[in-house]
């Protein structure tokens, strides 16, 4: 019996998709569950699994056509068993030794990135140890692979030629383009900026940091302290947390925090919904699980959908200070940054402290000086001293 493989369903923000790869051509065996073609689009790759057993019969599209929902992608035959010539081609194999049935390919531990990576690379999946949630491969393991390393060191031009690459953008990598050039287009962009001392947080974690970790097994980071704070910040200042709808203001009474990761593919933003009933370990969780499933191309729609606010953290990358870009149709993003132990002025005397710069870009059309300072201000002193964090003052 015919069976056809078609587009999944995609999200009413998702136009359309393209199929960046085939993993299997046609006359192909494939397993039920087994993944045949990677779908990128401009937010996350998803995978196209076979519903039955049996042969492919037909391919339908060409890799690197672009394709909407329910498109008809290909024809498998259930049940069917593979054609004699690919049969053949594992006959002498066979007939030399009969060997137990072979494990799950690594596709079924890996993301669409790292397989990507390993055609390009020429890696072998099945010998790369996968550090992403349950082992799976990232593409940050295969990078790491003497092949990869090989592919990287290979010459690209000879000595004294003037050589250039032209490489289509991902569509993760254009959307992102003009998302920004859209909101700086269409926003009044505006970013204040402030430090904070962030002594008492570096000696709570230290003296929690172990019990934290022995009772919900998760380190305790500075994710939850900024959401947290973030938060209470924009309970007080409620136009921070809306958004402009033609000539309307939305004001959204829940707080849906987008975490910025980056990724080989680019910046993504999962959202942490409802984080004002989440608990600090929660939260730790749960930017964890982000980060690990973000690397491995493994994050979903929804994962990525919505938002009232967001944070990013350049800081990580060695960031002293920048001025963050609003994911629209948000408001305004929080902007973390490195932290530097510098000299500061406290009770009149010179001391040395953890500081970090902060920075809140905002949307100047509905949202003022004055507001913009004062969250930034709440959020100083919610980090200073962090028992305000637990009272609510």
């Amino acid at each position: 019996m015919s069976t056809e493989i078609k587009v999944p369903k995609l999200p009413e923000s998702v136009a359309d998709a393209t199929l960046v790869t085939w993993h299997k051509k046609a006359g192909d065996a494939v397993a039920r569950d087994e993944n045949l073609a990677d779908l990128e689009t401009d937010k996350v790759v998803l995978e196209v699994p076979a519903p039955v057993a049996g042969v492919l019969k037909e391919i339908k599209v060409a890799a690197g056509t672009t394709v909407t929902s329910d498109q008809l992608l290909a024809i498998v035959e259930a049940g069917a068993v593979a054609s004699a010539p690919a049969a053949a081609k594992t006959a002498p194999a066979a007939q030399a030794k009969a060997e137990p049935a072979p494990a799950p390919t690594a596709s079924a531990k890996s993301g669409p990135a790292a397989r990507r990576a390993a055609a390009e690379t020429g890696a072998d999946l099945a010998k790369v140890s996968g550090s992403g949630l349950g082992g799976a491969v990232t593409k940050s393991d295969v990078l790491a692979t003497p092949a990869a390393a090989a592919v990287a060191a290979a010459p690209v031009a000879a000595p004294g030629e003037r050589a250039e690459r032209r490489v289509p953008m991902t569509r993760l990598r254009a959307r992102i383009a003009e998302r920004l050039v859209t909101a700086q287009a269409t926003q009044a962009l505006l970013t204040t900026f402030n430090e904070v001392d962030l002594l008492a947080v570096q000696e709570l974690r230290a003296r929690y940091k172990d019990k934290f970790e022995k009772n919900h097994g998760v380190k305790l980071g500075f994710s939850s302290f900024f959401v947290r704070a973030s938060i209470e910040a924009l309970k007080r200042f409620p136009l921070v947390n809306a958004a402009i709808d033609g000539n309307d203001i939305v004001y959204r009474e829940f707080y849906d925090i987008g975490m910025a990761v980056s990724t080989e593919r680019g910046l993504v933003v999962p959202v942490l919904r409802d984080a004002d009933t989440l608990s600090f370990a929660q939260i730790e969780k749960a930017v964890g699980d982000f980060a690990t499933r973000a690397r491995a191309g493994a994050l979903t729609m929804d994962d990525l959908t919505g938002g009232t606010f967001s944070i990013t953290n350049g800081g990580v990358f060695g960031s002293l200070l920048s001025t963050p870009i609003v994911n629209a149709p948000q408001s305004a993003i929080l902007g973390m940054h490195k932290i530097q132990e510098r000299p500061v002025a406290v009770d009149g005397q010179v001391v040395i402290r953890p500081m970090m710069y902060l920075a809140l870009t905002y949307d100047h059309r509905i949202i003022d000086g004055k507001e913009a300072v004062q969250f930034l201000v709440t959020i100083k002193e919610c980090l200073e001293d962090p028992g305000r964090l637990l009272l609510g003052v």
